[in-house]
């Protein structure tokens, strides 16, 4: 699906420049941080515990109790693809396991398995530690307007992308 700008968004007032430095742009930003903090971690995550990202997010939320792979894909905002593969490396590794819905057998739920819920105590500690080095430049007010500006940049987006669709299925009929 090709994201369009929605009949909501503004447009730079007159004279505004026409182009976009690279450099300047919010979302080319955020996804450059993005990206470095997870090169940080994602190394540390694999040369110490093997993991890649996907299975780390797929196992902080199962730490807080089994989901199904739909639910996953939410609390993780990762695609399904994503998802599916962590879960099926968790699963080989043993760290996880999938339970079968006894009223849908189709459907089923991922867990933690003990060693699963042992290494991810294990990990937290290393994870807390690095978001405190991250943090460490920051006043704790900093902190907590940085972590209210995110979310709000977050609703922001999803509430631009539902606009989208909305825009979209209205030219669509």
């Amino acid at each position: 699906m090709a994201a369009t700008v929605s009949t909501m968004t503004q447009f730079p007032a007159e004279g505004a420049p026409d182009h976009v430095s690279l450099a300047d742009y919010l979302p080319y930003q955020l996804v450059v941080a993005a990206n470095a903090v997870t090169r940080l971690v994602s190394r540390a995550y694999e040369d110490r515990f093997g993991l890649s990202i996907p299975q780390w997010r797929l196992m902080s939320v199962l730490a807080e109790g089994a989901l199904t792979q739909q639910a996953a894909v939410v609390r993780t905002a990762m695609d399904k693809v994503r998802v599916s593969r962590a879960a099926q490396d968790l699963v080989e590794r043993r760290l996880a396991v999938r339970i079968s819905n006894r009223v849908d057998r189709r459907s089923h739920s991922l867990e933690l398995t003990a060693a699963g819920r042992r290494l991810f105590a294990e990990i937290v500690p290393l994870a807390r530690a690095y978001e405190a080095a991250l943090l460490a430049g920051l006043q704790p007010s900093e902190v907590t307007t940085l972590k209210r500006l995110l979310g709000q940049l977050e609703s922001a987006a999803g509430t631009l992308y539902g606009a989208d669709i909305v825009a979209n299925s209205a030219r669509a009929e």
